[in-house]
C-alpha cells in the first residue's frame, strides 16, 4: 500500500484578501491532495494529505508561486495524523486566539476588472464598485480579522446569485473575494447637489457628475479612504475658487490625470516615475515640471503656483476611470484637482453625513455611495530621487504593510511627532507605521489618531506595553501618551535622534556602530530647550552625541517667523553683523513699522527662541533672495529656493558659499558650530552684484552640501565612522539630497537616505520606537517617563 503523509501548515504575512485561499485550493487540487485550508486570526491554515513526495512539493513551492498581492513572511508546517479522505475544501474561517496575519493595502483596479468595466456585454458594465481577488478595497474595508466579507463595510451587501456563484467557483478569479459585487447587489452611487444637497434622481450620476465638472463645479468624490474635493484642472475659475474655499494657500493641489499622455506635456517622465504611476499603489508623484511655456494653457497656474513639481496620480478606483472617461465616453476633463476632502488642516473627511456638513461650503455637489469607509487613508506621495523611490507621505497602498526591523522589539506604541504625525506599532521584528494622520493642532485629527490607534492594535494584535513620545513638553502626541500610558513606561525621545534612528532601522542597521546623522528640519526640541533643526549627530539606538549644529539665531515671534520668511533674514542678517539695508529684498519685504518693532524685539530678546534650524535658514536665503517672502504653507519658502535651483547653469552653482566652523570655548568636548554669516555676507554681495537669484539658490545648495561634507569628514578622522544618514525634512529637496550624497560618495561615505519610510516627521515615530526599545533603563511601575538615552558630548 503506497504512503500517505498529512501536515498542516500554517502561512503568515499578507495572506488573506489577496487570493491566498483560492490558490491553496487550485494548487492542492490540481495535485491530487486531500484536506482544507481557512483564514484564521494567525494566518491561512491548511492540512494536506496524500504521497510524501507530493506533499513536499506542495509544502516547499508554496510561498514562492504565491499570488501576486500576496507576502509571504513564513510558512511553518508539522506532520499530524493521516486522515483520510479525498477532496479539498475551503472551511469557514475561525475567529479567536491571537492576531498573526496582515492585512493587505487596499489596490488599484486590476486590468481585468478594467476590461469588463469598459466591455457592454459584461454584467459589471460601467459598475462603478468593480473588483476581484486581485484589486479593490482592503485595509480600509476590514472591521476585524480573519479577514472575511462579515469582518468587512461588504457585511451588508448580501451577494446575489451570480455573485455568490463566482465567489464559490475555484475557477472564478472572484472565488472569495471578499469586495465582491455587481450592479444588482452592490452599493449604490449617487449625486446630491443643492441646498440643502437633495439626490438629483439621474441614471448615471457619473455622467452628471462629469457635466458639473466640465462647467467648473467643485464635487466632493467619495475614495477608498475619505473623500476627495475634485474639479476640473484646466478650468482656471473653478480651480481658484476650489482654493479660495479651501483655505489652501499657495499649496499645491495633485492631479488626477485619465492617461500618461495626457501628464507628458506637462512634467518629465522617467522609468521610475512611469513605474509608480502605473503600478498597484497609484500614490501621488511628485514630477519635474517642463518649462511654462511648453505648457502654457495645458492646466490653470493655480493648481500647483511657483511650485518645481507637479503632484500627479492616475486613477485607481471604478469611479475614478469612469469620471475621466472610458473610451468611447463624450468629452470631458481628462485632467482633475484631486485634493483631500477637508478643510485646510483638518482630517480627511470619511463619514457621508458628516461631508455634507463640513464640506458643504466647498462642495456645489456630492458624488457618493453607502458603502462605509472604516478606516481612514490619505493618497500617499512619493517623488524619485537619484532613480530611487522617496516617500513624502507613507498612507493609501503601503500602509498597513509592516516594516522588517533589523532588532526585536517588545510590544511597544511610539506616537510620532505633532507636524504629519504617523504613529507605529511594534513588537518582535515588525513595524506598523499608521496612514497619515495629518497635524496635531486640530481636535478632530486628535481624535482620528485616538481613532486609527485602536484600530490598528485591533488589526496587528498588537497590545502595547512601553509607549514612546517626542520630548517637546507641549506636543499633543506627547500629552496624548502621557494620559494614555497608565502603569506603563513612556519613554521621551529626542526628536533628531528619532530621525537618524528611523533612517538606521529603514536600513537595517543593528545599532551595533555609530553613524553620522544629519538631521536638517524645521523645529526640534532640544536638550538645551533651544529649537533644533540644523544637527549632525553621532548616534546608535541607545544614545548620541552632538558633534556639531548650525550657529543659534533668534526666532523672532514663533511661528510669525516661519510664515514671514522676511523676519527669518532679517534675523539671520543681524547675527551676521549684516545692516539691514533697504535694498535688500527681505528688507525692503518687511512693512516699515514691523521693521522698527522687530529690530526692538531681537534687542531685547523678547519672545525670540533660539534655534539651529536649517530649514529657517533655507526660509532665510529665499526670502533674503527676493524669491518668496510669506509662507502660505510649510516649507513654501524652500521649495521655491529649490525650485529656482533647477534653473541655474550647474557649472556656475560650484562657485559656492562657505560656511565658517567654531569651538565654543567650553573646550574640546562641545560641539561645533557651523556659523553661516560668511554664506549670508556672499548672497548679499550677489544680490548687490545683481546676480539671478536662481545661481544664489544653487550656490546656496552646494554650500549646504559642502558643509555637510566636511562635518562628516571631520566625524571620521575623529571617531572613525564613515556611514552617514540624512534625515529631516528638509532632504525632501531632491536638489539637496542628491548633491549632498554625491559629494559625501566621493570622499568614500556610505550614504543612507530614506526610501519608504518618509525623512519628515511622518517617519519620525519609527525612530522612536528603536530609540525607546534599547532605552538603557526603563520606568517601574508608575515611575513615570523618562529621557530617551543620552550621551554626553565628547
Amino acid at each position: 500500500m503506497e504512503a500517505v503523509q498529512r501536515r498542516r501548515i500554517v502561512v503568515r504575512g499578507v495572506v488573506q484578501g489577496v487570493g491566498f485561499r483560492p490558490y491553496v485550493y487550485t494548487r492542492a487540487t490540481g495535485l491530487g491532495l486531500a484536506g482544507h485550508v481557512t483564514n484564521t486570526p494567525e494566518g491561512v491554515v491548511a492540512e494536506v494529505e496524500g504521497a510524501p513526495a507530493v506533499v513536499s512539493a506542495f509544502c516547499e513551492r508554496l510561498a514562492a508561486d504565491a499570488p501576486p498581492l500576496a507576502v509571504v513572511d513564513a510558512v511553518d508546517h508539522c506532520e499530524v495524523p493521516v486522515a483520510g479522505g479525498t477532496g479539498f475544501t475551503i472551511v469557514a474561517s475561525r475567529s479567536g486566539g491571537p492576531v498573526r496575519t496582515l492585512v493587505s493595502p487596499d489596490v488599484a483596479t486590476c486590468d481585468d476588472c478594467l476590461a469588463e468595466l469598459a466591455d457592454p456585454a459584461d454584467r459589471r458594465h460601467r459598475h462603478p464598485f468593480i473588483t476581484c481577488t486581485h484589486c479593490g478595497p482592503r485595509f480600509t474595508i476590514v472591521t476585524g480579522l480573519p479577514y472575511d466579507r462579515a469582518h468587512t463595510t461588504m457585511a451588508s451587501f448580501p451577494l446575489c446569485p451570480d455573485c455568490a456563484r463566482e465567489y464559490a467557483d475555484p475557477a472564478d478569479r472572484r472565488f472569495h473575494a471578499q469586495p465582491v459585487a455587481c450592479p444588482g447587489c452592490g452599493p449604490r452611487l449617487r449625486l446630491l447637489v443643492g441646498t440643502p444637497p437633495r439626490e438629483t434622481g439621474c441614471a448615471d450620476p457619473v455622467a452628471e457628475a462629469r457635466r458639473l465638472l466640465a462647467a467648473g463645479a467643485i464635487l466632493a468624490v467619495k475614495g477608498l479612504g475619505g473623500y476627495h474635493l475634485a474639479c476640473d484642472a484646466t478650468h482656471a475659475a473653478a480651480v481658484a475658487e476650489l482654493r479660495r474655499r479651501k483655505a489652501r494657500g499657495d499649496k499645491p493641489f495633485a492631479l488626477m490625470a485619465r492617461a500618461l499622455a495626457d501628464v507628458e506635456p506637462l512634467v518629465h517622465l522617467g522609468p521610475a516615475e512611469r513605474a509608480l504611476l502605473t503600478g498597484p499603489v497609484r500614490p501621488i508623484v511628485l514630477l519635474r515640471r517642463r518649462p511654462s511655456d511648453a505648457a502654457e494653457g495645458l492646466v490653470a497656474d493655480a493648481v500647483a503656483p511657483r511650485s518645481p513639481d507637479l503632484g500627479v496620480m492616475l486613477p485607481y478606483t471604478p469611479v475614478h476611470h469612469l469620471l475621466l472617461g472610458l473610451p468611447g465616453d463624450p468629452p470631458g476633463p481628462r485632467l482633475l484637482v484631486m485634493t483631500s476632502g477637508n478643510l485646510s488642516g483638518e482630517p480627511i473627511v470619511t463619514d457621508d453625513a458628516e461631508a455634507l456638513d463640513r464640506l458643504g461650503r466647498i462642495a456645489d455637489g456630492w458624488l457618493t455611495h453607502d458603502r462605509p469607509i472604516h478606516v481612514p487613508c490619505d493618497d500617499s506621495v512619493v517623488r524619485v530621487c537619484d532613480g530611487e523611490t522617496l516617500t513624502v507621505r507613507r498612507s493609501r497602498g503601503y500602509a498597513p504593510l509592516p516594516l522588517e526591523l533589523p532588532l526585536p522589539v517588545p510590544a511597544a506604541l511610539a506616537a510620532g511627532g505633532d507636524l504629519k504625525n504617523a504613529f507605529c506599532l511594534g513588537e518582535g521584528r515588525k513595524a506598523w507605521l499608521s496612514a497619515h494622520i495629518g497635524d496635531m493642532d486640530d481636535l478632530a485629527t486628535q481624535n482620528a489618531f485616538d481613532r486609527a490607534e485602536r484600530q490598528l492594535e485591533s488589526i496587528t494584535g498588537v497590545t502595547p506595553g512601553l509607549l514612546a513620545a517626542d520630548r517637546h513638553p507641549g506636543y499633543r502626541s506627547g500629552r496624548w501618551a502621557q494620559r494614555t500610558a497608565g502603569a506603563r513606561p513612556l519613554v521621551r525621545v529626542q526628536h533628531h535622534h528619532a530621525h537618524v534612528a528611523s533612517a538606521m532601522a529603514e536600513h537595517g542597521l543593528d545599532g551595533g556602530n555609530r553613524v553620522i546623522g544629519i538631521a536638517f528640519d524645521g523645529t526640534g526640541y532640544g536638550d538645551d530647550g533651544a529649537v533644533w533643526g540644523g544637527e549632525v549627530l553621532l548616534a546608535d539606538y541607545a544614545g548620541y552625541q552632538r558633534f556639531a549644529h548650525l550657529a543659534y539665531v533668534p526666532l523672532p515671534g514663533g511661528d510669525a517667523a516661519v510664515l514671514r520668511p522676511y523676519r527669518m533674514a532679517l534675523s539671520h542678517l543681524r547675527a551676521a553683523g549684516i545692516a539691514w539695508a533697504p535694498d535688500l529684498p527681505c528688507t525692503a519685504a518687511c512693512p516699515p513699522e514691523e521693521l522698527r518693532v522687530l529690530e526692538r524685539q531681537l534687542e531685547r530678546g523678547l519672545n525670540c527662541a533660539r534655534t539651529s534650524s536649517m530649514g529657517r535658514l533655507f526660509d532665510a536665503v529665499s526670502s533674503l533672495a527676493g524669491i518668496c517672502h510669506l509662507a502660505g504653507y510649510e516649507a513654501q519658502a524652500a521649495i521655491e529656493l529649490e525650485s529656482a535651483a533647477l534653473a541655474a547653469p550647474r557649472t556656475e552653482a560650484d562657485d559656492g558659499y562657505a560656511f565658517t566652523l567654531h569651538r565654543r570655548e567650553a573646550g574640546e568636548g562641545t560641539p561645533l558650530t557651523a556659523d553661516p554669516a560668511p554664506v549670508l555676507a556672499a548672497v548679499v554681495a550677489d544680490v548687490r552684484a545683481g546676480v539671478p537669484a536662481p545661481l544664489i539658490a544653487a550656490r546656496f545648495h552646494v554650500a549646504v552640501a559642502d558643509l555637510v561634507s566636511t562635518l562628516a569628514a571631520l566625524a571620521r578622522e575623529r571617531c572613525g565612522l564613515d556611514t552617514v544618514a540624512l534625515t529631516g525634512g528638509v532632504f525632501a529637496n531632491t536638489v539637496l539630497s542628491s548633491t549632498t550624497a554625491r559629494v559625501l560618495r566621493e570622499r568614500g561615505f556610505t550614504v543612507l537616505r530614506h526610501h519608504r519610510v518618509p525623512p519628515n516627521d511622518g517617519g519620525l515615530a519609527l525612530g522612536q520606537l528603536m530609540v525607546a526599545a534599547r532605552a538603557p533603563h526603563q520606568p517601574q511601575q508608575g515611575e513615570g517617563h523618562v529621557p530617551g538615552g543620552t550621551r554626553q558630548s565628547a
